[in-house]
């Protein structure tokens, strides 16, 4: 079965679960994908010689902070956020609105935008709809997603129902004003944990026929069982032929639960935050460095993986240089997570074209739970 559009085929389908191609200007990426985290164009620590050995083909930046540092304009003048990164693949920029949404005390919301205080300096600034495309086009990312309203999750239905009118107004203005035709652009569902509101406004953003969507305003939270419910309902309202992106996920038990329920792209700081918390994700479960049992351990950190910190060291070396504070423990340990996820992504995706996909889902759980040392940090 393959179902295509311009910027995505679906190439096959187990149950819900989904593997296609998504098409950049910067190239083919294989999905289900996972994206690592360059929130401030930089993913934490790791080079970028260092995330093409880890097997990304596609990384996010944030356009709230590279709006405010260094700025469009000088990113602009360096060849866009690739020549700026030195990145040659594909790059997604978020938006900006969850981030200002974060800094809710510094921020408030109307139908013209987001009006925001700068978490550095305490300048005055507005997104709008249309400024936030301006900014991305500047960036010159692959995939620029649109201007949304997130609700708190403990909001209220009046609350939840404005910032989906007021997102689905944004997705329209925002539709207008681009510019740009080599940019992919995303709309972002909202609607809470209230499903009659999120499946009408996934009906009414499809309606525009953007390239791709997103789900967002969850996980932010709400009770993982609601989270992964409303993710379901969502897909159910989004085109087979359009790919759909889980906005801020996230764990390996989370990552692939979306995949059952038909997403296709993820994206989290969760494997680089683990890292600097002396925390691996393994195939044997979450490994806690700090844990005395690993200090003479000189086996590698997973025995399935063939990145650096598994081929070239130990778990006695990489929980020593936690301990000791040393930055390449964390470096190594970032390498691995971020490796880990992209590989636990396309081991999914081959799972489902062997039409395994949930007997692959059920192992790796299985087997993650088992070993595991350490609980989660909570996401963020």
């Amino acid at each position: 079965m393959t179902v295509s559009h311009s910027a995505f085929t679906l190439e096959k389908t187990d149950g819900d679960a989904r593997a296609g191609i998504l098409r950049t200007r910067h190239g083919d990426v294989p999905t289900p994908v996972f994206m690592p985290v360059g929130t401030q164009a930089a993913v934490k620590s790791l080079a970028p010689d260092e995330l093409r050995t880890s097997g990304a083909r596609i990384i996010l930046a944030n356009a709230y902070h590279c709006y405010l540092r260094p700025g469009a304009e000088i990113i602009e003048r360096a060849g866009g956020l690739h020549g700026f990164m030195s990145w040659d693949r594909a790059i997604l920029t978020d938006s900006g609105g969850f981030q200002v949404f974060s800094l809710s005390k510094l921020s408030r919301v109307d139908d013209a935008g987001y009006h925001f205080a700068s978490h550095l300096d305490g300048t005055r600034h507005t997104f709008t709809p249309e400024s936030v495309v301006a900014l991305q086009e500047a960036l010159g990312s692959d995939i620029a997603m649109v201007l949304d309203d997130v609700a708190p999750p403990d909001a209220d239905r009046d609350r939840v129902a404005d910032a989906a009118r007021r997102t689905l107004g944004w997705a329209e203005r925002a539709r207008r004003a681009k510019t740009r035709g080599d940019q992919l652009t995303f709309a972002i569902v909202q609607g809470a944990t209230f499903e009659d509101v999120r499946r009408a406004n996934g009906r009414d953003l499809v309606s525009l026929d953007f390239p791709g969507y997103a789900i967002g305003g969850l996980w932010l939270g709400e009770e993982r069982a609601s989270s992964i419910a409303m993710t379901r309902a969502t897909c159910d309202e989004l085109p087979a032929e359009k790919p759909r992106y889980l906005m801020g996920v996230g764990t390996p038990e989370d990552l692939l639960a979306g995949i059952e329920a038909g997403v296709d792209m993820f994206d989290c700081v969760y494997p680089t935050r683990c890292a600097r918390h002396a925390l691996a994700l393994t195939s044997v479960g979450r490994l806690n460095l700090r844990n005395a049992r690993f200090a003479d351990d000189f086996t590698p950190l997973d025995p399935d993986c063939s990145c650096a910190a598994c081929a070239d060291f130990t778990r006695a070396y990489l929980a020593h240089c936690m301990r000791a504070g040393e930055m390449l423990g964390a470096r190594l340990l970032s390498l691995h997570n971020i490796t880990f996820m992209i590989r636990l992504a396309a081991g999914a995706r081959d799972a489902i074209l062997a039409g395994r996909f949930a007997d692959y889902r059920a192992e790796r759980v299985a087997r993650f739970s088992e070993g595991a040392d350490a609980s989660r940090p909570e996401r963020t």
